[in-house]
């Protein structure tokens, strides 16, 4: 469920890029009256207001924003106007430049959505940077990163609830024994990983706890230096569960020593139209606190006001 807040009766896309024109003109800018608009308004609406502002004032409503925004505040705003496609796109592009420390955000974007939306995004990667996705993930990386994050993105799985338990039964011991020698590179460990549906993958986890007496993920627990064992980890972990992992994904960036806003940003600008909500319950959860105010606690200025409103935090 989302958490963004849009009203009942929303202006117009010209009367919204012309508050938000009165917030960025003239000496310094009005982030609250730019926040009341943005921050409430959903992916169509704000692609409107693009269009309205560009028709307007004759010039990109994103750049203009660019530079009148500072910080996180401004790197959080920059995603958020962006189709949710391309903003995908953008996060891979980013993600790349440094695949060794972000291949979490390939494996999100290859397995914690549906396939369509994953081709959906591939396709903004190449209308906007003129390589496949494919292509620049193999460029960026090397040896069995470069099997696993390929053999991720390239797949259109099967999106069905259709399962063959047989093969289940019989793949998760293949995977029992890979793990158990810690062959974490095994050609079927990325073979089963790459191609079988969620629903499929799924049932083969179920199996391996039955039969093997552990989740999956615990026997994945390895050396903390054993990349491939993490990169494992972090997929069926993207499979399991999307939204635990995000919860996950949020608690340890505002408790790391430093916010690690890169994170706790892309988790809350992405999932706002999506399940946030459910984010947000998983974190109470776990921690006995809510979200928005850990947040807020470990937050300030414009950023902090724009991620609660995301958030649906009141009085924001």
């Amino acid at each position: 469920m989302a958490t963004l807040i849009v009203p009942d009766v929303v202006p117009s896309p010209r009367e919204d890029a012309e508050k938000i024109r009165n917030a960025v003109q003239g000496f310094g800018t009005h982030e609250k009256a730019l926040i009341s608009v943005i921050g409430h308004r959903n992916a169509a609406q704000r692609q409107q207001i693009r269009l309205a502002y560009e028709e307007l004032y004759n010039e990109d409503l994103i750049k203009r924003l660019e530079s009148e925004l500072t910080g996180d505040f401004e790197k959080a705003v920059y995603r958020w106007m962006h189709e949710p496609v391309d903003r995908d796109a953008i996060l891979a592009h980013v993600a790349l430049k440094n695949l060794s420390q972000n291949y979490n955000v390939i494996i999100e974007l290859a397995l914690a959505q549906s396939p369509d939306e994953l081709f959906a995004v591939k396709r903004a990667y190449q209308n906007r940077y003129k390589h496949s996705l494919e292509e620049d993930v193999s460029f960026h990386s090397s040896g069995d990163l470069r099997k696993i994050l390929v053999a991720l993105v390239s797949t259109h799985r099967y999106d069905g609830s259709e399962v063959n338990a047989s093969l289940a039964s019989s793949e998760a011991n293949i995977l029992h024994d890979a793990i158990k020698e810690k062959a974490f590179n095994h050609e079927d460990i990325i073979r089963i990983l790459g191609t079988r549906s969620k629903a499929q993958l799924n049932a083969t986890f179920n199996r391996y706890r039955d039969v093997h007496g552990a989740s999956i993920t615990k026997e994945l627990v390895s050396d903390p230096a054993d990349e491939i064992a993490a990169v494992l980890q972090t997929a069926v972990r993207c499979i399991r569960h999307p939204a635990k992992y995000f919860e996950k994904m949020v608690g340890d960036a505002l408790n790391k020593t430093g916010t690690d806003e890169d994170a706790l940003t892309r988790v809350i600008v992405r999932h706002a139209e999506r399940n946030l909500e459910e984010i947000k319950e998983l974190y109470y959860k776990r921690n006995s606190v809510p979200l928005d105010k850990t947040v807020a606690k470990e937050t300030s200025g414009d950023y902090k006001a724009f991620l609660l409103t995301l958030l649906g935090s009141a009085g924001n």
